[in-house]
């Protein structure tokens, strides 16, 4: 797919996302009947996924980069919202809370429904991100709800909110993300390494080319610093609708010498030597920047898009955001399994063991454009704190969570039309002050915008082809497990495939 076909030049410097046509209001208050149903931002489900992305926001602010943490703190918020609203669905069946009886047809109502999935939504975000828990609790006055209510009542919908976040908070202590530092030897840390993870290579010795290599960072401060792996434990962590991080693991990546690797990291020295406005626009988008909400949020984004393209109701978006949510969080699972498992190097160090000595063109840092230079001082595309992910790089993490969540959204809508744009600036992010122009990226399919973010870690440098390629077919293989083994089990249709 030739990128260039589907961006066109725009004249406008902000930044504008959204489906054709989409309908935006303000609008909090509680539906009062059923024939006035809110649809589309207006209904309830999707009033507390707009909370959830602010939250995610917050959190990257506060803590940096952490995608593994914040997929599966929205994994496990909408699952909550799911399990409360499954007691006033007919045929619903909740993921984790037990022992509370599905609510009689006549109390199967909106409000209820809005009251119930309210006070999941609000444990549970107070559980999770909860530093913002002020934020929370004046969303939950906005409502006209009561943010004290702690009943555990099952014949109240309050009751069977609160149910629902307490039993999936419970039911996920101790699954292996060591989220309260209980794991061995952690010593009460929140996410400690409690594998002992150490590198093969040193930021300043290369034992091993093909291994990951942390690289230093400047601190912006005129130091440098050198990040550890992120959460190299979180192949450990279990699954909300896997059967195992490895149950789906790919084959391995390219080898040392093997002509498919030569012609890889050739491919991505190429790539950057002539991007393009247009690729270093869809580069930073994917990448993200300040109030970042990493991959799983971006997807719940896009899910956002199609509920207000195609005017969701409560009971719609419910059911979609759980799909979503729970493939983000499944799929970074099953990267970080293959990560992990493989420790497989990124382009940074391959392309400076592989060019060493030898004149490429490349770009030189913000502000400085492209030149000639030994492909020893190669970079990807990215500012200086942040060069590259501190993680190994088989398989894309992009790659492996938009092609599960893609797949997730044409199965969950029937269709692969997605019909969404972003405009934006080409190098907001990088290098702020050359001056490029605006460009606008059209997202027709799910599948083209799996691809699209695929192909963007490629041409910022971060990942070779054949990290993409994988993820992406990794990533649509645990969706199309999750839909029908999982997704369509809870929501009380039929179960289908097998596991491979």
């Amino acid at each position: 797919m030739n990128l260039k076909n589907i961006v066109t030049l725009a004249a406008v410097g902000l930044l504008l996302i959204g489906c054709k046509d989409a309908k935006k209001t303000d609008q909090v208050e509680l539906a009062v009947n059923e024939t006035n149903e809110p649809r589309g931002v207006e209904n309830m489900a999707y009033q507390w996924s707009a909370m959830a992305i602010e939250a995610t926001a917050l959190d990257t602010d506060r803590f940096k980069p952490r995608p593994t943490i914040t997929s599966r703190y929205l994994g496990l918020i909408f699952t909550s919202v799911f399990d409360a609203w499954s007691r006033y669905d007919e045929n619903a069946i909740p993921v984790y809370l037990e022992n509370v009886d599905r609510r009689p047809s006549e109390e199967q109502t909106l409000k209820n429904k809005e009251i119930a999935i309210s006070y999941a939504a609000y444990r549970a975000m107070n559980e999770y991100y909860y530093t913002d828990s002020l934020l929370f609790k004046q969303k939950m006055v906005d409502l006209g709800l009561d943010p004290m209510n702690t009943s555990l009542d099952t014949s109240t919908p309050e009751g069977i909110g609160n149910l629902a976040a307490k039993a999936v908070i419970e039911a996920r202590k101790n699954d292996g993300s060591n989220m309260y530092g209980e794991e061995e030897g952690s010593n009460g840390k929140p996410y400690f390494d409690y594998t002992g993870y150490q590198p093969v290579n040193s930021p300043d010795e290369m034992n091993e080319i093909s291994k990951w290599q942390p690289k230093y960072f400047s601190d912006g401060k005129g130091g440098k610093f050198a990040p550890s792996c992120l959460t190299p434990f979180w192949n450990n962590v279990k699954p909300l609708a896997l059967q195992s991080g490895d149950q789906f693991r790919p084959g391995p990546p390219p080898a040392i010498g093997s002509k498919q690797l030569e012609e890889e990291v050739k491919e991505v020295i190429e790539l950057q030597a002539n991007l393009t406005p247009e690729e270093i626009a869809l580069v930073e988008f994917m990448r993200d920047g300040p109030q970042s909400v990493q991959q799983a949020g971006h997807w719940l984004k896009f899910a956002q898009e199609v509920s207000k393209r195609d005017n969701h109701t409560l009971d719609e978006d419910v059911k979609m955001f759980f799909l979503n949510q729970v493939v983000a969080m499944d799929t970074f699972i099953a990267s970080w399994d293959s990560k992990m498992y493989y420790d497989f190097a990124r382009p940074y160090a391959l392309v400076h063991d592989y060019y060493q000595d030898q004149v490429i063109k490349a770009w030189a840092g913000p502000g400085k454009g492209m030149v000639d230079m030994d492909g020893s001082e190669w970079r990807p595309y990215s500012p200086d704190t942040f060069l590259c992910p501190p993680f190994p790089s088989y398989t894309s993490g992009h790659s492996t969570i938009s092609g599960g969540c893609a797949e997730a959204l044409k199965l969950w809508t029937g269709s692969d039309e997605f019909g969404s744009s972003v405009e934006l600036k080409p190098g907001w992010l990088t290098e702020p002050d050359v001056d490029m122009g605006t460009v606008v990226i059209e997202f027709p399919t799910f599948t083209e915008t799996a691809e699209l973010a695929g192909q963007s870690r490629v041409l910022g440098g971060y990942h070779i082809q054949a990290d993409n390629q994988a993820g992406l077919q990794l990533g649509r293989d645990c969706a199309r497990y999750i839909y029908h083994n999982f997704y369509l089990k809870h929501v009380g249709e039929k179960t289908a495939v097998a596991s491979k």
